[in-house]
């Protein structure tokens, strides 16, 4: 196997929202909040006009982009033997990505995520995890891992207890191990362990701008540029509209953002440029070309409403 994604398996609900539901529900625009309340949870669900849900999770985006890219690709994800369950198993099937969890009836249900999108494409998330929070080293075949070439893990995983065992796990018996720092309030809850993370064990890093700023706590971007020349690793940084930089060895690389996109919805913009971006390093493009790849999948998917194409 080519990459193998371990991230939270969790069914997307898209709902688009004026600005003010933003507000009114107290969350910050852009985000991703945690909700432990399955009722809360269900209480923000029913005030909204659902537009389409769909098999969803970071990893699990950027796994099925590159599925769609023509790469043999694997998952392994928490769900429980319910509705959503099955759909989402599905949903996984339905795009040749190898879904590796035998999933079994659970206490919890299987997570959803609401996204939120606001007239300027923005996304918001409110994420109940149910069961996809719960995953434990039990879960993680070490076999399946030493057989692929990448591992690929998110920032959203290090959220709960069990999860950091399994990342762990994950990441000793790797090849390659590639991270996303996922959202900037998971950067913020776990500074000191994701700083650890990137210095100390993972070989390629995705962060936006925000992220990569906050793991460092600074505010000038020319810092991050010396962090990054300073480790021996890949760590690749979004920019939104100043495109993408990409640093290796000491050497900064840079790709313009595409201009004039009718840019619909934001929601897995850095997924499917990761996909982009690993599609070109395992077939040992130039950092450059691996740039461009992972600049032009991220510009299909923010011209249309959801997560993938």
């Amino acid at each position: 196997m080519k990459i193998l994604g371990i991230g939270n398996a969790i069914v997307d609900v898209i709902c688009k929202v004026p600005d003010d539901f933003i507000e009114k529900n107290k969350l910050t625009k852009g985000t991703m909040k945690l909700i432990f309340s399955k009722v809360e949870f269900e209480e923000m669900l029913s005030k909204l006009k659902i537009e389409k849900t769909v098999s969803g999770g970071s990893v699990a985006n950027s796994i099925v982009g590159l599925s769609q890219l023509g790469n043999k690709v694997g998952f392994i994800g928490k769900i429980s033997d319910d509705n959503l369950g099955t759909k989402y198993e599905e949903g996984l099937q339905k795009e040749n990505v190898k879904y590796l969890y035998d999933k079994k009836k659970e206490a919890l249900p299987t997570g959803t995520c609401l996204i939120l999108i606001t007239p300027d494409s923005e996304r918001t998330m409110c994420t109940y995890l149910g069961i996809a929070g719960k995953i434990s080293e039990n879960d993680i075949d070490e076999n399946l891992i030493k057989n692929s070439d990448i591992t690929l893990l998110e920032g959203y995983l290090w959220d709960e207890g069990d999860p950091k065992k399994a990342f762990d796990k994950a990441i000793q018996n790797s090849n390659l191990s590639a991270m996303s720092l996922s959202d900037l309030f998971c950067v913020e809850r776990h500074r000191e362990s994701f700083l650890n993370l990137v210095k100390n064990k993972l070989d390629i890093i995705f962060a936006n701008e925000q992220e990569i700023m906050s793991l460092i706590n600074t505010k000038d971007f020319n810092e991050v540029i010396s962090f990054a020349k300073n480790l021996n690793k890949v760590i690749i940084i979004t920019r939104g509209s100043n495109g993408s930089i990409g640093i290796k060895n000491g050497e900064i690389y840079e790709v313009p953002a595409k201009e004039n996109l009718e840019i619909v919805d934001l929601t897995g913009a850095g997924d499917s440029f990761a996909a982009g971006f690993l599609n070109g390093y395992i077939k040992k493009m130039t950092m450059n070309e691996c740039l461009v790849e992972g600049t032009k999948l991220s510009s299909k998917v923010i011209q249309i409403l959801g997560a993938r194409i």
